[in-house]
């Protein structure tokens, strides 16, 4: 049942992002262990349009924010209203309380607005006026941004961009895909015919059996060494966090859960460890001036660093 939840899922959100198989399995690992995602794009790649794909084929109820400059953080959480006839203040929920968000274009909000989100993302819950309301247990955020166009943004904090499991880009699409795109695009769009194929109780028992995906010992020590390396390595100023390094195992759990497996292997490891960690260190100005990326130092410290041989859990 796990197996069929899953390919469904996937196949539901392929039908609409073309050629980006990959990408809608990481999505999936990012829901399905309980995390955020960060998609950074240019513009018309489909991001708006793969929120709205993930969003729709859960039985969720789903909202988008349009971050802009003069966006408030009441406009986010929501804010207190004072009612004449009961003659008390009464909250009224902002579009944070769903279960999917699209924070679109989150570094045009600015750092007041942009950290209201700070602790709806890591804790579920918002305060408001002294008073902690809870947010659904299925509270997922998608948020975007732009890379090229900087006039006018507001570069998320590391606090920030920590709360993210994972930051990828979409990219362009293959050749063959682009044109299915341009021909199918002609008469509908195939978002508006998405449909819900998974409901919450589902998504719960997935997040529940990623839980019991074994990780070795070995491989603990892998993730961990990985971790340890970002934080001496000459070309950063900042390493990756306990968290980041949490963040990696679960991923991992995640995908061995979505390829069948109940158990971890270092190419699970392998697979995701740039898309998990490379938003979670600081580069030194004269490296990036130099032309190097987060990304590139990620892959040198992955390539230096022993795999291990022994992972799979023991016969009984």
């Amino acid at each position: 049942m796990t197996l069929d939840a899953i390919s469904t899922f996937e196949q539901n959100v392929n039908a609409v992002l073309l050629g980006k198989r990959e990408i809608v399995r990481r999505a999936l690992i990012v829901l399905i262990c309980r995390g955020h995602m960060l998609l950074e794009d240019v513009p018309g790649t489909g991001k708006t349009v793969f929120a709205k794909a993930i969003a729709r084929s859960l039985e969720a109820e789903y909202k988008r924010i349009q971050f802009t400059p003069d966006l408030l953080p009441s406009d986010v959480t929501g804010s207190s209203i004072f009612n004449q006839k009961t003659n008390a203040f009464e909250f009224m929920a902002g579009p944070l309380f769903t279960h999917v968000l699209l924070a679109d274009e989150i570094n045009r909000a600015t750092p007041r607005t942009q950290a209201a989100l700070l602790e709806a993302m890591e804790e579920r819950q918002v305060t408001v006026d002294g008073t902690t309301y809870r947010l659904p247990d299925s509270f997922f955020v998608i948020a975007t941004q732009n890379p090229i166009e900087q006039q006018g943004t507001f570069p998320l904090p590391e606090a920030q961009l920590d709360r993210f499991l994972m930051k990828m880009s979409i990219g362009y699409p293959p050749v063959e895909s682009e044109l299915s795109v341009i021909d199918i695009r002609a008469d509908s769009h195939p978002v508006d015919s998405v449909r819900p194929v998974m409901n919450l109780e589902s998504l719960q028992s997935l997040r529940t059996h990623v839980e019991n995906v074994f990780v070795h010992s070995s491989i603990k020590m892998y993730i961990l060494s990985i971790v340890r390396m970002t934080r001496a390595h000459s070309d950063l100023v900042l390493g990756v966090s306990p968290r980041g390094a949490l963040a990696l195992r679960r991923c991992a759990q995640g995908l061995a859960l979505v390829e069948g497996r109940d158990y971890v292997t270092p190419d699970d490891v392998k697979r995701l460890t740039v898309d998990v960690l490379s938003h979670r260190i600081m580069i030194k100005p004269q490296v990036r001036v130099g032309g190097k990326s987060e990304q590139q130092i990620i892959l040198e410290i992955l390539n230096s660093v022993q795999v291990p041989v022994e992972y799979a859990p023991q016969a009984p």
